[in-house]
């Protein structure tokens, strides 16, 4: 009994002793916390092409802004099929600057409404944002 006592003795000193209030990626006595975050806000998340003829390639620029306190990061910009293509840069975007992400939607092979989500992921504070690009493809214009 006093065997199981001791190691329990242990394994609680243990554990206790390992534990720290400081978070993992504090360096330097800064925590992420006290960086503040980075926080992304786009002055558009919808854009509608309207009418365009098929077999066309319209492209359309987001443009988004870091309003938080730490450099803004996107980390990937991924759509809901191959005929869109985002291309965005991958550089810190500092607080108060501003970025674009550029959609390209290829029309050929598509016809009627087409409605494609880009999902943007970042480290601002909420991660994840949809944008939506909207168009109405035609076999030809009127």
């Amino acid at each position: 009994m006093n065997r199981i006592k001791t190691i329990f003795l242990v394994l609680i000193t243990l554990l206790l002793s390992s534990c720290n209030n400081k978070p993992a990626n504090d360096k330097a006595g800064f925590s992420k916390s006290d960086a503040g975050t980075a926080e992304v806000k786009f002055r558009d998340y919808e854009h509608d092409f309207g009418k365009v003829a098929e077999g066309e390639k319209v492209a359309y620029t987001f443009t988004f802004d870091n309003i938080g306190a730490a450099d803004l990061i996107l980390t990937s910009a991924v759509t809901t099929c191959g005929c869109t293509v985002p291309k965005y840069d991958s550089k810190p975007i500092p607080p108060g600057e501003s970025g674009t992400l550029e959609v390209v939607f290829d029309t050929s092979g598509r016809n009627g409404m087409q409605t494609k989500t880009i999902t943007v992921k970042s480290n601002a504070s909420i991660p994840v944002i949809l944008l939506k690009i909207t168009a109405e493809v035609v076999n030809s214009i009127n």
